[in-house]
């Protein structure tokens, strides 16, 4: 297998639009067409026989995650024109010998799926003595949140099997390359591809890449500055839908349209508008912080005014949150600069001292502490708990690019509801 094969995995729902997407995809010059686990949980077998129909000289991959019942699940998929059928490498031995012996009497190949599995290398070099026909080093999101990737795990397997090494999990043009780059034979991309609005120009990035890969060695970002850069460039919006609509705040909004907030929390609890640790904690957070201040309910009596807005300005803060009032809203308007509230007034408090700096508060119903990130657009703000914030950021970036399929097949003169099929979902 010299030239790298790529795999593009439907992971979707709807049958039509994969059977679409597909079909951009092989223009651009995927090799490999994967049934999804999602497309053939809704779809059943019937996804694989369209694949099978449309794309006769192209392999189709079914990913049944086999868990059980290898020789049932293989010989279903091998009939209804699989080629090649996905099994989860951390099952019983007995269910992959099945599914290797089902394999063999129907003509077809069995891929060991290594999701979760911890000692590859010595999975893999049974596997092989098993008979199964290739590897896929897949690393689901939660590992990619703590820093694994897949290239990693083909650097342990690459010298201890000789059968075909698949690599998969959140791949894209840069990545793929440096997976074949380390000796990857095939490389399986789903969201970078299928999300895409212009699915054959990311199929043909892709394939240009894997055709001919070069490692950019690139300074590493830190953790928070890959959060940053990703909650950036997605919406507060992407984000709930990717914390299942939690996360956001009730009853605020902005001051100034059209400007973003991104930061991590410095938290105030003040109380009756006293002024006085809501403008401390200017001096407390850094560059690129946000300042949620919950002043206990009053909206009668600002906390924050335009002067405390300069400062922030000063220190290069990102942001600032009040569930309370707020006022010289006339200057704040013209420095332009983030800022939520519930409330305007010109009434000022006193600064007496009270309260705390980076406690636990509540913020427009929901718990903010000290370090959680906060995002703040034109659609509200929401809160994303630190220990989650890079799975957050990668989920909603994934909202974003799916989102950006469905823009685009609305332009082509689709409704969204035929996109999402929602007729067919429909509670009856």
């Amino acid at each position: 297998m010299s030239k790298p094969i790529l795999q593009v995995a439907l992971d979707l729902i709807e049958l039509d639009r994969a059977v679409q997407i597909a079909k951009e995809a092989v223009e651009g010059g995927g090799d490999w067409i994967e049934a999804g686990t999602p497309l053939i949980k809704s779809e059943g077998m019937n996804a694989v026989r369209t694949l099978k129909k449309i794309f006769p000289t192209k392999k189709i991959v079914a990913d049944m995650k086999v868990a059980d019942t290898g020789t049932l699940e293989v010989e279903i998929a091998a009939k209804s024109g699989a080629s090649i059928i996905n099994v989860l490498g951390n099952v019983d031995n007995s269910t992959i010998e099945e599914s290797v012996r089902a394999a063999n009497l129907y003509g077809v190949e069995i891929m060991v799926d290594f999701l979760a599995i911890k000692d590859v290398v010595s999975r893999a070099k049974y596997l092989e003595e098993m008979g199964v026909h290739y590897i896929n080093l897949h690393v689901g999101i939660d590992e990619q949140m703590i820093g694994k990737t897949s290239i990693e795990m083909l650097k342990d397997v690459l010298n201890a099997v000789s059968i075909p090494i698949a690599v998969a999990g959140g791949l894209n043009a840069e990545t793929a390359a440096q997976a074949v780059k380390f000796g990857a034979n095939i490389v399986i991309v789903g969201g970078n591809i299928i999300h895409s609005s212009d699915v054959k120009e990311a199929t043909l990035k892709i394939r240009r890449a894997i055709d001919n890969p070069i490692i950019l060695y690139e300074k590493r970002r830190s953790l928070d500055e890959e959060i940053r850069d990703i909650f950036n460039d997605v919406s507060s919006s992407n984000i709930s839908d990717a914390m299942h609509r939690k996360g956001a705040m009730s009853g605020i909004f902005p001051i100034n349209k059209g400007v973003k907030m991104v930061g991590k929390a410095v938290t105030v609890q003040t109380f009756g508008g006293d002024w006085a640790k809501p403008v401390e904690a200017i001096d407390i957070a850094g560059k690129g912080d946000v300042i949620v201040i919950n002043n206990n309910g009053r909206k009668d009596i600002a906390p924050w005014g335009e002067l405390a807005t300069r400062s922030c300005i000063n220190k290069e803060i990102a942001g600032v949150v009040i569930d309370g009032a707020v006022r010289d809203v006339e200057d704040i308007m013209q420095l332009n600069y983030p800022l939520f509230t519930t409330a305007i007034v010109p009434n000022a408090g006193e600064p007496k001292g009270f309260g705390e700096i980076n406690s636990e508060i509540v913020c427009c119903g929901q718990v903010v502490r000290s370090g959680d990130w906060i995002i703040g657009d034109d659609s509200g703000v929401v809160v994303v708990p630190k220990e989650r914030a890079y799975e957050i950021a990668r989920r909603a970036m994934e909202v974003k690019k799916s989102e950006e399929r469905v823009r685009e097949e609305i332009r082509r003169g689709s409704t969204l509801s035929q996109v999402m099929d929602l007729y067919k979902w429909e509670k009856k």
